[in-house]
């Protein structure tokens, strides 16, 4: 078998997304995976006079919708020669189009610089830089128009290649040809009652709308806005620029909770799908209701999504009580919920044992806890070498901070953050390392530490010889400026950088510690 074998709809450089065969593993890369995304039946969210379906965009690599956009833009620049070899892409995005171009440009070799206004969720940009990406945030009170014009403007600064997710048309070309597509196989046999879908860059909403209007005019398009933020359904036109980019924000924008849709402005496809006639009917949704469904959705079908997701089953949620017996209606999920775990999406999630789990844990009786019952002739023997071994680290007049600890433990690594943040230089001796474990040289060092300093725990930092303490008593230290002083004092003096809230390094658990029984 070839990779070409593989390819089942076009060859990779024609001008459309590559396509591999569901019944086949082999891919020719990462971006051989997108597209194919399922679509699912509703079973116990929907009413039962109409067949509910819903479009998973998160079976793409990333996740997300927008890994169809990113590929098609980056292809269509490098066949119009647009994007050299080696050169800098650069877009403003909600997050979705930014980490899909991470992936797309990660694959291809091209340097990504991502401008993103600072209120869109953490995740995103954590996992764009975890991609290779650079992130440039801009104030929240920007919006959407004021990190495009920073966009807009690095790349002309620079000589990037600009994206322009919002007037490119291999955006809609990406979904006419893949996304309407397959939702025309998929519902070749039965046909198609209602689509559903929201908008940011419409994109999918005026690729695929052409498409399944073409094929069958009686397809009724539903095109879904925050209730809070109705631009496309008003009566109030879109400033433009003569160039038919957003001259400034709409006057009907307002803030709402679904990130990724409706920016603080109408997209010239959104405006041109309005305007050709292709949307059949508004549907509003509010915030709380994207949440709410979206929460629905993983609680009654195992469907895990985020509140664009939401937004758009509740308003096919709206659209199936109307609707007609045995009417066929697909709502598309953009994405995955985990980029919005620090969202308002999860805050009625404990992260502590509720009052119920706990109930569960008490319904068994503990174990006993084991005790080691040594006498004086079973007590481990410490050889010398183990004892030099640490009063040579502490000795060691170039390493004036040295932390014992193991190379995975979450309080050894928060001590690890800090002397990172705070520029301070370190020697880690973790025992538990693969050239220590063997004889069991790093088990004597530890007994030889213990027995040293009286603790039984580690990290154990030291600063010119003299124990400072764990993982807690360090951080604290740090926050109390002790620990600089220390530092201060040595020798050779080292002078700490600042951390803001070093406390925040230890891990998150131990915040929710009460409800871990």
């Amino acid at each position: 078998m070839t990779l070409q074998d593989i390819q089942t709809d076009t060859p990779a450089r024609d001008g459309t997304l590559r396509h591999a065969s569901r019944n086949r593993g082999l891919f020719p890369s990462i971006l051989d995976t997108i597209g194919r995304t399922p679509t699912v039946r509703i079973n116990n969210l929907g009413p039962r006079h109409v067949e509910l379906y819903a479009k998973l965009e998160a079976f793409n690599p990333m996740s997300s919708v927008k890994d169809r956009l990113a590929l098609a833009v980056i292809e269509a620049a490098e066949r119009s020669g647009d994007l050299k070899p080696g050169q800098t892409v650069i877009e403003a995005t909600s997050g979705n189009t930014g980490i899909a171009l991470a992936m797309v440009c990660a694959q291809k070799g091209y340097p990504l610089v991502i401008v993103m206004a600072e209120n869109f969720s953490i995740e995103r940009r954590v996992l764009m830089r975890f991609l290779g990406a650079k992130v440039i945030l801009t104030p929240a009170a920007e919006r959407a128009t004021g990190m495009m014009a920073t966009a807009e403007r690095l790349a002309t600064a620079h000589g990037w290649f600009l994206c322009r997710q919002f007037e490119n048309n291999a955006n809609i070309e990406a979904h006419r040809t893949t996304t309407a597509r397959e939702i025309l196989t998929d519902f070749s046999e039965e046909g198609l009652d209602y689509w559903v879908s929201g908008f940011g860059t419409a994109g999918t909403l005026k690729g695929v709308a052409e498409e399944l209007k073409r094929k069958n005019p009686a397809t009724q398009i539903v095109a879904v806005e925050p209730e809070n933020a109705q631009m496309l359904n008003s009566d109030v036109l879109q400033p433009r620029l003569p160039d038919g980019r957003p001259a400034r924000s709409h006057p009907n924008s307002r803030a709402h909770p679904i990130q990724g849709w409706s920016p603080d402005f109408v997209s010239i496809f959104a405006e041109q799908a309005l305007s050709s006639g292709l949307i059949d009917r508004f549907q509003p949704v509010s915030g709380a209701a994207a949440l709410q469904v979206a929460r629905r959705l993983a609680a009654l079908e195992g469907i895990f999504c985020g509140p664009s997701g939401g937004a758009t089953m509740a308003a096919a949620l709206e659209v199936a009580k109307t609707a007609p017996d045995g009417a066929r209606i697909l709502a598309m999920i953009p994405d995955t919920g985990e980029r919005y775990l620090t969202t308002p999406l999860f805050d009625d999630v404990p992260v502590t044992m509720t009052a119920e789990e706990a109930k569960i844990l008490a319904s068994v009786p503990k174990p006993p806890r084991q005790r080691a019952q040594n006498r004086p002739d079973q007590e481990p023997v410490i050889p010398p070498q183990a004892s030099a071994f640490v009063a040579a680290a502490l000795a060691d007049t170039d390493a004036r901070v040295v932390m014992f600890g193991f190379e995975w433990c979450e309080f050894c690594w928060s001590v690890r953050k800090l002397f990172d943040l705070a520029a301070i230089p370190f020697q880690a001796i973790d025992v538990d390392s693969a050239e220590l474990r063997k004889g069991d040289a790093g088990g004597q060092i530890l007994r030889a530490l213990f027995a040293r300093t009286g603790m039984r725990t580690v990290p154990q930092v030291f600063i010119g010889g003299e124990l400072v303490g764990g993982a807690t008593e360090v951080l604290n230290a740090f926050e109390d400026r002790t620990l600089h002083a220390r530092l201060a004092a040595l020798p050779r003096p080292i002078r700490a950088q600042p951390v803001e809230d070093p406390l925040s390094l230890l891990p998150q658990w131990l915040n929710s510690a009460k409800g871990l029984g």
